[in-house]
C-alpha cells in the first residue's frame, strides 16, 4: 500500500510561494531556466558521484534533459535522468528554505512589488519558480541506485501543505509536471519553449531534448515520394560549457545569461572576467561581480565560492576555497586539470594548487574592480554602495593584497558634502596640505555624528581634509589599516594632538604657553573629576566647543568598544583623556567660580557634554539631565 504524507510548508516558503503566485517575476520565462538549471545540476552530480560508483548509472549513462508539452492535459513536464532524490531528500529540499539568515530576508521585504521581486531575484528561488506559472506541481522522481518501488511522487498548489506518496518508479532520476494556469497558454507552445531555451540555456552541458513529432509519408510538388520520418527526441542546446569555448567566440549576451544560471540572479552581473590559463597550472576561470548585493551578503557563515568542475566533470557547488570571504558576492566557474577528481573540501584546503588558484582568482578580481574604479568611478560608487562594507573586511582577511584592497576603498569627507560622496584614498593624497604627512580620520557611530564632531574643528580652521567615518566595520577596519602608500592614518580623536608641519614654530610656542598659563584650571579640574578621567588637559583640537573627550594613544577607542559590548565581549575599563578650550566662554565662566561646588558641578557637566558628542550615550543619562535643570533653575532666578 502506497504510504503517503501531507505536510506543511516551512513558513518562509509559504511566504515565498504567496510572492511567487502573484507573479512579483516581471520575466516569468525565467522558471524554465531554473528548472532547467536544477535539472542540469542533477546530471552532473550523479556524473560525480558516479566516478567512483559505476553502478548509479544503471546501463544509462547517456545523460539529458527532456521536456515535453501535453497542450490536451495543460502541462510541462521537464525531466532528467540525473542524481533523483530519495523520500527524505524530497521532504527536505521540496519543503523547507535551509538557508542562514532566511529571516532576515524576509524582514526586507516591504509589499513593493517591483523592490521585492529584486529581492526575491537575490534570493535566489530555483524550483519554487515553478509557480510562477502553474497552480499546481507535481514531482516525481526516484534516486539512482535505489529499486524501483522506493519511486516517491510530491505535490503541492503552492497552497499551506504539500503531499508525499510512495511510488513504483523504473526510471532514476526526476520529472517534473508543470499544472499551467489559465493565463498561461503561451508556455503551451512548443516553439516559445525551444526559444526560451536557446535563449537562456544553450550553454547547460548536457543536452536539453524536445520531442519532434513524426512526419508522415508525403509527395512532393512533382510527384516524388518523401518517407516518413518517425517522431524522435531532438537536441535544441548546443550542450558545451561556455567556459571552455574561446572569448571571441562569446556574444556579451553569453556571458549575461550564463552569469543568471550560474548565479540564479536575474538581474544581470556588473562585470566579468574570462581567463583559460596554461604553464604551472592549467585551469580556466569565469569570475561575475553582480550589480546588486545578494540578500544573505551580511551573513559571513553563508555558503559562498564558485562552482568547481575538474576536467569539465562537476565537482562541488560553493567552493569557498577558491574565493577569500571579502569577495563572496563572488559568482562563476573553475575548471581545473591539475586537481584530483575525487578532490574533496578537505583536501582543497590544505593543497598548493587550490592556493594557487585562490590567489589568482583573488587577484583577477581586484584588478577587475581597479580598472572599473579608474575608468568608470561612477559605475565604482555604485559597486561600493552595494558591496563597500563587505570589502573592507579584507585588509584584516588578505595581508598580502592589503595595499590593494585599500586603493579600492571609499570614504565619506570633509571635502564633500554627503555621505554618498565618497573619496578614494589616492584623490585624498593628492589633495594633503603641504607638509601633511598624515591621513585623518574620525570614526563615530553616524555620518552626522562624524561631520559634526567638536575633534573636527582645528582642521576645519586649517582646511584639512579629514575622512568620516561611520559604518560599523570602519573601527576594526582601521586596527588592521595603519598605513596607504607611505603614509601613517591618524584618528582625530586619539591621542595628544600633533600637526606636525602644519603648524609652525610660533604656534607651538603659543600652545606651550597657554598649558602653562592654565595649570591652575587643569589641576581644579582634576581635582574634581577625580577618577572619572584618565588625565586632563588643554586642548588645541577646540576652536568652538569647550570641552572634548579623547581616547590615550593605545587606549581602547570608543567606537571599538561599542563593539565588543554588542558581541557579548567583555570590555575592560577604559577611561578618557578629557580637554578643555579655555578660551572658550563658559571654561572662562568656570574657571572664574569660587564656590567649588559649584566648579565641580560645571567640570562633571562639560564632561558629560563632551562624551555624549562623543560616544552618543551617558552611563547615567537621568543624573546629567537633573544637573542640567538644575542649572537652567539656578540661571532663571
Amino acid at each position: 500500500m502506497a504510504h503517503q504524507e501531507t505536510h506543511g510548508f516551512q513558513t518562509e516558503v509559504k511566504q515565498l510561494l504567496q510572492l511567487m503566485i502573484h507573479s512579483l517575476y516581471s520575466n516569468k520565462e525565467i522558471f524554465l531556466r531554473e528548472l532547467v538549471s536544477n535539472a542540469s545540476d542533477a546530471a552532473d552530480k550523479l556524473r560525480f558521484k558516479a566516478l567512483s560508483q559505476s553502478d548509479l548509472y544503471e546501463g544509462d549513462g547517456d545523460l539529458r534533459v527532456r521536456i515535453s508539452v501535453d497542450k490536451d492535459a495543460r502541462t510541462i513536464s521537464i525531466i532528467d535522468n540525473g542524481i533523483g532524490m530519495t523520500r527524505d531528500q524530497v521532504v527536505e529540499h521540496l519543503g523547507t528554505i535551509a538557508k542562514s539568515g532566511t529571516a532576515d530576508f524576509f524582514k526586507q521585504l516591504s509589499g513593493d512589488q517591483a523592490a521585492d521581486s529584486q529581492l526575491i531575484g537575490q534570493f535566489g528561488v530555483g524550483f519554487y519558480s515553478a509557480f510562477i506559472v502553474a497552480d499546481k506541481v507535481t514531482v516525481k522522481t526516484r534516486a539512482a541506485g535505489e529499486s524501483a518501488d522506493r519511486g516517491v511522487v510530491w505535490e503541492s498548489e503552492g497552497e499551506g501543505s504539500f503531499t508525499v506518496e510512495d511510488i513504483e518508479r523504473a526510471e532514476r532520476g526526476t520529472e517534473i509536471i508543470l499544472h499551467l494556469r489559465e493565463e498561461e497558454n503561451e508556455f503551451l507552445d512548443d516553439w516559445k519553449l525551444r526559444s526560451i531555451v536557446s535563449k537562456y540555456s544553450d550553454h547547460v552541458s548536457v543536452p536539453v531534448q524536445f520531442w519532434k513529432e513524426e512526419v508522415p509519408e508525403s509527395e512532393g510538388p512533382d510527384g516524388e515520394k518523401i518517407e516518413a520520418k518517425p517522431g524522435e527526441w531532438e537536441q535544441v542546446n548546443s550542450a558545451t560549457a561556455l567556459w571552455t569555448r574561446s572569448k571571441s567566440e562569446i556574444s556579451e549576451e553569453e556571458y549575461k545569461e550564463f552569469y543568471k544560471t550560474v548565479s540564479h540572479d536575474y538581474q544581470e552581473p556588473l562585470l566579468w572576467s574570462h581567463n583559460r590559463v596554461e604553464g604551472k597550472h592549467d585551469y580556466t576561470s569565469l569570475l561575475y561581480v553582480p550589480s546588486k548585493a545578494p540578500w544573505d551578503l551580511g551573513h559571513r557563515e553563508s555558503k559562498h565560492g564558485l562552482k568547481l568542475y575538474v576536467q569539465r566533470v562537476f565537482i562541488m557547488d560553493d567552493a569557498e576555497q577558491f574565493m577569500p570571504t571579502y569577495l563572496r558576492f563572488v559568482k562563476g566557474v573553475l575548471d581545473s586539470n591539475d586537481l584530483p577528481l575525487n578532490v574533496s573540501r578537505e583536501i582543497l584546503q590544505d593543497n598548493a594548487v587550490s592556493d594557487a588558484m585562490r590567489k589568482a582568482c583573488t587577484k583577477k578580481v581586484l584588478d577587475m574592480l581597479g580598472r572599473m574604479a579608474k575608468k568608470d568611478e561612477e559605475k565604482y560608487q555604485g559597486f561600493w554602495a552595494e558591496f563597500g562594507n563587505t570589502l573592507k573586511e579584507g585588509p584584516a582577511e588578505d595581508h598580502a593584497n592589503k595595499e590593494k584592497i585599500a586603493g579600492l576603498l571609499r570614504f565619506a569627507s570633509t571635502h564633500n558634502d554627503s555621505s554618498v560622496d565618497n573619496v578614494s584614498l589616492d584623490a585624498y593624497i593628492e589633495r594633503m596640505k603641504e607638509g601633511q604627512d598624515k591621513i585623518y580620520y574620525i570614526v563615530a557611530d553616524s555620518y552626522a555624528a562624524a561631520k559634526n564632531s567638536p575633534h573636527l574643528e582645528v582642521f576645519q580652521k586649517k582646511g584639512v581634509e579629514v575622512l568620516l567615518m561611520h559604518e560599523r566595520i570602519d573601527e576594526w577596519l582601521m586596527n588592521h589599516l595603519s598605513d596607504y602608500s607611505e603614509k601613517q592614518f591618524q584618528s582625530v580623536t586619539r591621542g595628544a594632538l600633533d600637526l606636525g608641519e602644519l603648524e609652525d614654530a610660533e604656534e607651538k610656542k603659543a600652545q606651550e604657553e597657554e598649558a602653562k598659563q592654565f595649570d591652575g584650571l587643569v589641576e581644579r579640574v582634576k581635582a574634581a573629576l577625580g577618577d572619572k578621567v584618565k588625565d586632563v588637559r588643554i586642548t588645541h583640537r577646540l576652536t568652538n566647543s569647550p570641552a572634548c573627550i579623547v581616547a590615550d594613544e593605545h587606549d581602547m577607542s570608543s567606537q571599538m568598544i561599542k563593539l565588543m559590548e554588542a558581541a557579548g565581549q567583555p570590555v575592560p575599563e577604559v577611561k578618557a583623556i578629557f580637554e578643555v578650550n579655555p578660551q572658550h566662554d563658559i571654561v572662562k565662566h568656570v574657571d572664574g567660580l569660587q564656590d567649588e561646588e559649584a566648579f565641580a558641578e560645571w567640570s562633571q557637566l562639560l564632561l558629560e557634554q563632551a562624551t555624549l558628542a562623543e560616544r552618543g550615550s551617558l552611563e547615567d543619562p537621568a543624573s546629567f539631565v537633573a544637573r542640567v535643570n538644575s542649572m537652567l533653575l539656578k540661571a532663571a532666578q
